[in-house]
Formats: C-alpha cells, sequence, structure tokens
C-alpha cells in the first residue's frame, strides 16, 4: 500500500477519506489495495479509515486484534456493538466526505460492497459517503511494468493455445474423430497446464448456436459433435500462475471448412469494424491529451452495430477491465448494462469485444483484444488481432 499516493489522490478528490471495511471476506478490493491475505482465518468486522491527512487508523475486534497490524497507523479495539459504533464514529473523526465502496444506485456493481447498514451507520454520523470507484482504478486496476509483463506473457502462450486449437479441430475433423465442444475444452485445459496458465472457469468453445450464448459453457450433457460446416467461437482467459499475475482474454472465430461462407464472414466483418472503431476512439483521444470515459468507447462501438442493422443482438457491455481478475475492478466499456463514467487512466489494461447473438439464425460471433494504456499515453493491443474467420480446414 502506497500511503502517500492515496492521501494525494483523496486531496485531489476532494475527499476527507477513504473508510476499508469488511466482513469475512466480502471485499477483495480491500484486500488487493491493503495487501491482506483472503485465506486467513477471519471472523470479525474490521475497519481501517485513511485520512486525506494526517494518520491512518486501525478498527479490529478483541477476538482478532493482529487482524490489521501489517499496516500503519493507530490501533482501536472493539468488543461490544455500542463501543464498535463508538469507535468508527471516533477514527472517522471531523471528516464530512468519506470514500468507500460504494455505487450510487449499485451503477458500479463491482465497487457496490459495502453493505447498505454500514453505509447508512457512516452517514448517521454526517458524513457524506461518496464512491471510491475512481480510487479503485487508481490503485487496484493500475499496473506496474511487471503487471503488463505478465499480461504479455500469459498473452503469447494464450496465442499459442488458440491456435493449437483450432489445428487440432481440423485434424479431428480430417480424421473422422466427431469431436466435441468439451472435447476440445478438455484439450485447451491441457495446453494451459502445459504452460503455467491457470484460470478459474472456462474457456468456451461453441459451434453454431452455442455461440449465440455469450456465456455458453460446454458440459458432456449440452456439448454436440463438431462438424464440417459448423461456425466455431473460441473464448479464451487465463493468467501465469505467479502471484499478482495479470489476466489475458480473447475470443476469436472459425469456420470448419476451406472456405469461409460469405454471410459468416460478412457478420464478422461487422463486429470486427465496430471493435476498430472502439479501438481508434481510445488511440485518438491519448494521442491528442483528451479524456475518455468507459461510456464513450462503448458508444462508439455499439453505434457501428446500430448502423448495420443489428443493435438488437448486442446484448453486452463492449468490454471489462482486466487486471488479477478477469473481469477487474476498474473501468468497463460500458453504456448499456451501466453507464461507466469513470476516466480511462494510464497503466490499465482492459477488452473491446463486441458480440452478435443471433440464435434464430442458429449463429453467434464476437471478436475480442485486450488493450493496454502505457504511462505515456499509447494505447496498445498485445497480440494478433483477428481480421477474418478462419477457413479451420486449412490450416493442415
Amino acid at each position: 500500500m502506497n500511503l502517500e499516493a492515496i492521501q494525494q489522490a483523496l486531496r485531489e478528490s476532494g475527499f476527507d477519506g477513504w473508510l476499508f471495511f469488511d466482513f469475512h471476506n466480502r471485499d477483495p478490493i480491500s484486500a488487493r489495495i491493503l495487501k491482506i491475505d483472503p485465506k486467513r482465518f477471519t471472523s470479525r468486522r474490521w475497519y481501517y479509515f485513511i485520512p486525506a491527512n494526517g494518520e491512518p487508523q486501525r478498527l479490529v475486534h478483541k477476538i482478532e486484534p493482529w487482524k490489521l497490524d501489517h499496516l500503519p497507523g493507530a490501533k482501536h479495539i472493539y468488543l461490544p456493538w455500542e463501543q464498535l459504533h463508538e469507535k468508527i464514529k471516533e477514527i472517522i473523526g471531523t471528516a464530512k466526505i468519506v470514500a468507500m465502496q460504494y455505487s450510487p444506485f449499485n451503477a458500479i456493481p463491482s465497487i457496490s460492497v459495502a453493505d447498505a447498514g454500514t453505509v447508512d451507520l457512516v452517514r448517521s454520523f454526517g458524513v457524506d459517503v461518496v464512491s471510491s470507484a475512481d480510487l479503485v482504478s487508481k490503485f487496484e486496476s493500475h499496473l506496474t511494468d511487471a503487471d503488463i509483463e505478465s499480461h504479455k506473457r500469459a498473452g503469447a502462450l494464450m496465442q499459442e493455445v488458440k491456435d493449437l486449437t483450432f489445428i487440432e479441430i481440423a485434424r479431428r475433423i480430417k480424421a473422422d474423430m466427431k469431436p466435441r465442444e468439451v472435447e476440445i475444452q478438455h484439450y485447451m485445459h491441457q495446453l494451459m497446464a502445459e504452460r503455467n496458465l491457470m484460470c478459474e472457469d472456462g474457456p468456451i468453445v461453441a459451434v453454431n448456436d452455442h455461440a449465440a450464448d455469450p456465456h455458453f459453457e460446454p458440459t458432456e450433457e449440452n456439448s454436440v459433435v463438431m462438424k464440417i460446416g459448423d461456425t466455431v467461437l473460441l473464448d479464451l482467459w487465463a493468467k501465469l500462475k505467479e502471484p499478482e499475475a495479470i489476466y489475458y482474454d480473447i475470443t476469436w472465430m472459425g469456420h470448419i471448412g476451406t472456405e469461409v461462407p460469405e454471410n459468416v464472414e460478412n457478420y464478422f466483418q461487422i463486429i470486427a469494424k465496430a471493435r476498430d472503431a472502439a479501438q481508434q476512439l481510445v488511440t485518438e483521444r491519448f494521442e491528442n491529451k483528451q479524456q475518455i470515459m468507459g461510456w464513450e468507447v462503448d458508444f462508439a462501438c455499439r453505434n457501428v452495430v446500430k448502423e448495420a442493422g443489428l443493435a438488437e443482438f448486442f446484448s453486452h457491455r463492449t468490454g471489462h477491465n482486466i487486471a488479477e481478475e478477469v473481469h477487474g475492478s476498474g473501468v468497463n466499456m460500458d453504456n448499456l448494462e451501466t453507464k461507466d463514467e469513470r476516466i480511462i487512466i494510464p497503466g490499465t489494461c482492459f477488452s473491446i469485444e463486441p458480440g452478435l447473438y443471433m440464435l434464430d439464425r442458429n449463429l453467434g460471433f464476437r471478436t475480442e483484444i485486450d488493450v493496454y494504456i502505457t504511462e505515456d499515453g499509447k494505447a496498445e493491443v498485445c497480440g494478433a488481432i483477428q481480421r477474418n474467420v478462419i477457413p479451420i480446414l486449412n490450416l493442415i
């Protein structure tokens, strides 16, 4: 934790302090920013208040007084609930504007962690509780040089996994092995394990109408046999099995044949154009030293799909923050599910991934890239960008 940087950010934001609070490890944001081990047993509420100026304050339960010992600041211990309330008011002191992991109207769900009752309690002390969303972006989604290096290393390996998977599909089809989606997923798991990559779920292997489900999960029960003429979506995300490694997340499309049908390629080109429009807007804003918010990226991307008359089939946000979690707590590219008005800052990584999900046409499409904003304001894409649907049977 960089106390000096946090206090400087609080002063710049006009906030009097930032109140961290957790119970039973419910707040992963606090754990990451304050470097708290979420695997260590904890059963009581704790609070950590960082004022814009002055000494931080720790408030811990009498049963677990050691909980925040790794952090700087004065220690306060409580036991009965009446004392807890008194101590919270005491550690906040004269602060009037305090940030918490709170989002008005739950606009940004990943930030909305503090429960309503705790927010009510803090407000009862005459405090204006505001969202910590921009602070979280700065202190959790901002990546170091080592972080982005781990992202790039994972990216090189994941691109390799993707390439080998399309080749394996071609091999099994030509050998009349009748591969099923779940079997190809297992093959991808094997490739990832061999490359020291990890992910909590996925990847997605989906053909035809299954690709029209944005979060299709292949299982033994629902997987179909792949065959010539099928369109294939591969969505894969993983990170290196290393501490504080950063995820890499991509989606690519292929067609099981030697030629890609015109309608399949045309649909793909629409979302590729939308992807490129979003990427170009980000690039231009940073080149011109202009701010850009997450919702604006989504608007630029979605507008291309809308102009093609297919807006109803683009049913999710354009992209999400990427960090130690594949869906990080930083700015999302979203003007659909929420209006993300947070400013994209240098040092952050996010996906751009428009899609079309046309169940009535038995087709689904998505293309996905990861964009990293360098410290000097350049928008970089790690790895190859898909320009056309892959004719899978031409790979071998």
